[in-house]
């Protein structure tokens, strides 16, 4: 008999339309005009992307996050206590230019409005990044998005006090207009019901940091993560396009990093973002990101125009 391959791995596997299935009229409760204004500069987010892909996530997502306040009530019936609630974290994992803020954002705006109406903070791991000066003296400045760029050791605090439930927790926000941290400036989170994580290094482990070992890291909290995944070939394509608006636009600004760039003519910036891709994020994700990508819990594929086509659930 021949062996069932689907026992050999540790995945589900949904097609769009097997997916689509599993929203289980759920009602979309947001507008296309708020859809508009969540998705990314460089992508094509629709009514129908967000109600076979990402109402069915939230479904299921509703579903892991009441099962885990159910533990919590049990684990303090077991200890005969009242004690403050831990934040549910959503991490989400994948490429520069894949589309992870959209996701975040779309699952932001869908879970926050669940019946229950949950408190959901969303936050970036760019404002963990060290500032341009300290990645500067390091020679770091091309390996912006690599492991070692990171301050592993604040992140970590940071994931560590929200699970200790702590009532007020401050993290570094970054801007990318100045394409460095911002200076005196810091997002304050108090006790959310879910925070969502996103970052290139939110399933990283400590064999992604052996230049700065320590005992725990970040995927160490999450309760759930979430890797978008594309194929290359796209992703550097997104990456250019992506580039070129901005060169168009955020580039344009005066305070803007990247202002020299709005200068130049089209074909020396795709010249420019092609070298960029193959010298820094296509590299980084070939050997930082793409290898975290079993670790998650859900892998969502996607192809042309952002669409995902198969989704690939943990077991």
């Amino acid at each position: 008999m021949k062996k069932d391959q689907s026992l050999a791995t540790p995945y589900l596997q949904f097609s769009r339309q097997q997916w689509a299935a599993l929203r289980n009229s759920v009602p979309l409760t947001l507008t296309e005009e708020q859809i508009a204004n969540l998705k990314g500069i460089n992508e094509d987010l629709s009514l129908e992307e967000v109600a076979q892909i990402y109402l069915p996530l939230s479904r299921l997502l509703n579903f892991y996050f009441s099962s885990n306040v159910r533990r919590q009530a049990v684990l303090e019936q077991f200890l005969g206590t009242n004690g403050p609630r831990i934040p549910y974290i959503i991490g989400i994992a994948g490429s520069v230019a894949v589309g992870k803020s959209t996701t975040a954002r779309v699952l932001q705006a869908l879970l926050s409005r669940w019946p229950e109406h949950r408190k959901v903070e969303l936050l970036t791991t760019d404002g963990f990044l060290h500032p341009n000066k300290v990645l500067q003296e390091r020679g770091l400045m091309k390996k912006k998005g690599f492991p070692q760029s990171y301050d592993i050791q604040n992140l970590v605090r940071f994931v560590s006090e929200i699970k200790s439930g702590a009532p007020r927790v401050t993290a570094p926000q970054y801007s990318h207009l100045i394409y460095d941290i911002i200076p005196d400036s810091c997002k304050v989170i108090e006790q959310p019901d879910i925070l969502i994580l996103e970052g290139l290094n939110v399933l990283q482990s400590g064999m992604d940091y052996p230049h700065d070992p320590h005992r725990v890291f970040v995927s160490d909290f999450v309760d759930f993560s979430i890797y978008v995944d594309a194929p290359e070939d796209l992703l550097q394509g997104w990456y250019i396009n992506r580039f070129l608006k901005f060169r168009q636009g955020a580039f344009s600004n005066p305070d803007s990093y990247f202002h020299h760039y709005s200068q130049l003519p089209e074909s020396e910036a795709v010249e420019i973002a092609t070298n960029l891709w193959k010298e820094i994020n296509g590299l980084n994700l070939t050997q930082n990101i793409l290898p975290t990508r079993e670790r998650a819990s859900l892998i969502m594929t996607k192809g042309g125009n952002h669409a995902v086509e198969s989704v690939r659930l943990r077991k």
